[in-house]
C-alpha cells in the first residue's frame, strides 16, 4: 500500500474513532435556521417592490433566495460528509484554486464586470462571486499553516509575516477588482484566526500597526475610495450625491425607533434606499422592526459566534488543532463582516459592498457561509466522537 493512501486510511480512521453514530450541533443548526429564516423575511420585504417594477414578479428575490438557501443546504451537506484531515492534507491545492480564482475573475472576456467592478465568473449562466468561496480557502490554508508551523508562528516573526505575506497577496488581487470591502475582511479574519493560533502579541501590534496605515493608504490613494471615506464622515454635506445612501440608511433606522413602522411598511425601500435587500437590508430591517428586531438580529449573530467558538475550543480540547481553527475562523468571519456590514447601515464606518452574512440577498455569499457552517458542524461531529472516544477507552482501562 502506497504511503498516500496509508496516511488517507489514518485520516479516515481517526475522524471516525470513538462514539458511534452522527453528532450534531443543534444549537448551531437553530441559530443559523433563525438567521436564514430572518432574512428571507427581510429580503422579501425589502426587494417586493424593486422585483415587481424591474421583473414584473414581486416575489423574484424570495424565490431565488430560497433557492440559494436549498443549494448552500446541499453545500453545507457536502462539507459535513468529509473528513476534516482531507482538507488539512488538500489545503495546498486549495490555496493554489483561491489564488487562480481571483486571478481569472481579473482577465477581460473571463471576468464579468457589474457597475465598474470585475468580481464574478459566469459558470452555467450564473454569476459566482469568486472573493466569497476563495476567503473560505484562504482561511483553510492559514489553520493548516498555523497547526504545520506552530512553533515558528509563536517563536519568530518571520513565521507571522509568511502568512501575511500571503494575505497581502490575496488581498492585493481583490483590491484589484476592485472589493477593498473583501479585502479588509479577508486580511482582518486571516489576521486575527494567526493571533489565536499563538503569534506573539508585540508583533501582532508591530504588524497592526502597519497593516493599518497600508489600509489608510489605499483608502486615500483612490479618487473613488476617497470620496466614500468622506462622504462617510459627514454625509449631510452632500445628501444628494456621495451621502445619497448613508443618509436614507440612517433615516430609516431613525424611523424604526422602539418596535418598528411594521413588516412591509418601510417607506425607505421604496426606491430611496439603493441596495436595499443586499448592503442595506439591516437599515430595512431596523425601520420596520424598530430596536427590538434589531436585539433579536445581534442576538442571533452573537449566540452563532458563540457557538463557533465553544466548538473550537471543544475541538481543541480533543487535540484537534486544524478542526479547531477552522471553527475559530468561520466565527471571526461572520462576527467581523456582520460588525462592518452594520456598521456601514448606522453610519459608523465608511461605505463597503458587503453583506450582512446568512440574511442579505447575496448568492455566492449565501451559498459559501451556509458551505461553512456545515464545516463547523463537521468540527463538532468530529471532535464530539473523539472526546467520547477518549471517554470510552478511559472507562474500559
Amino acid at each position: 500500500m502506497s504511503s498516500v493512501a496509508h496516511s488517507s486510511l489514518l485520516g479516515f480512521a481517526r475522524s471516525g474513532r470513538g462514539g458511534g453514530g452522527v453528532h450534531f450541533d443543534l444549537v448551531t443548526i437553530a441559530l443559523t435556521l433563525g438567521i436564514v429564516l430572518l432574512g428571507l423575511v427581510m429580503v422579501t420585504s425589502a426587494s417586493v417592490s424593486i422585483a415587481g417594477q424591474a421583473t414584473g414578479e414581486p416575489f423574484y428575490y424570495l424565490e431565488r433566495q430560497l433557492l440559494l438557501t436549498l443549494i448552500g443546504g446541499a453545500c453545507a451537506a457536502l462539507l459535513f460528509s468529509i473528513p476534516t484531515p482531507l482538507l488539512e492534507r488538500a489545503s495546498g491545492p486549495l490555496l493554489a484554486l483561491a489564488i487562480t480564482l481571483l486571478g481569472l475573475v481579473l482577465i477581460p472576456g473571463l471576468g464579468h464586470a457589474v457597475n465598474g467592478s470585475r468580481r464574478w465568473l459566469k459558470l452555467a449562466g450564473i454569476n459566482f462571486q469568486v472573493s466569497e468561496l476563495s476567503r473560505m480557502l484562504v482561511l483553510v490554508y492559514l489553520a493548516s499553516y498555523a497547526v504545520r508551523r506552530e512553533a515558528e508562528l509563536r517563536e519568530s516573526f518571520t513565521g507571522l509575516g509568511k502568512p501575511l505575506v500571503l494575505l497581502a497577496g490575496a488581498s492585493a488581487l481583490l483590491l484589484a477588482e476592485p472589493d477593498f470591502g473583501a479585502a479588509t475582511v479577508l486580511f482582518a479574519t486571516g489576521f486575527a484566526l494567526l493571533f489565536l493560533a499563538g503569534a506573539r502579541l508585540r508583533y501582532v501590534i508591530a504588524t497592526t500597526a502597519l497593516a493599518g496605515a497600508g489600509f489608510a493608504v489605499l483608502a486615500v490613494s483612490s479618487s473613488y475610495r476617497l470620496r466614500r471615506l468622506t462622504a462617510f464622515l459627514d454625509p449631510w454635506a452632500d445628501p444628494y450625491n456621495s451621502g445619497f445612501q448613508l443618509t436614507q440608511s440612517l433615516i430609516a433606522i431613525g424611523r424604526g425607533q422602539w418596535l418598528g413602522v411594521g413588516l412591509g411598511d418601510s417607506v425607505q425601500k421604496l426606491f430611496y434606499l439603493p441596495e436595499a435587500h443586499t448592503d442595506f437590508l439591516f437599515a430595512v430591517l431596523a425601520e420596520e422592526l424598530g430596536l427590538a428586531g434589531v436585539a433579536l438580529t445581534l442576538a442571533l449573530f452573537l449566540g452563532l459566534i458563540w457557538r463557533s467558538f465553544h466548538i473550537a475550543r471543544l475541538a481543541s480540547d480533543a487535540h484537534l488543532r486544524f478542526q479547531s481553527l477552522l471553527a475559530a475562523g468561520f466565527g471571526l468571519w461572520v462576527g467581523i463582516q456582520a460588525f462592518i456590514n452594520i456598521g456601514v447601515n448606522m453610519g459608523v464606518l465608511p461605505t463597503k459592498g458587503l453583506t450582512l452574512p446568512l440574511m442579505s440577498y447575496g448568492r455566492s455569499s449565501l451559498v459559501v457561509a451556509l458551505a461553512w457552517v456545515g464545516l463547523v458542524l463537521r468540527v463538532h461531529h468530529e471532535a464530539t466522537r473523539e472526546q467520547r472516544g477518549a471517554a470510552t477507552a478511559r472507562s474500559a482501562a
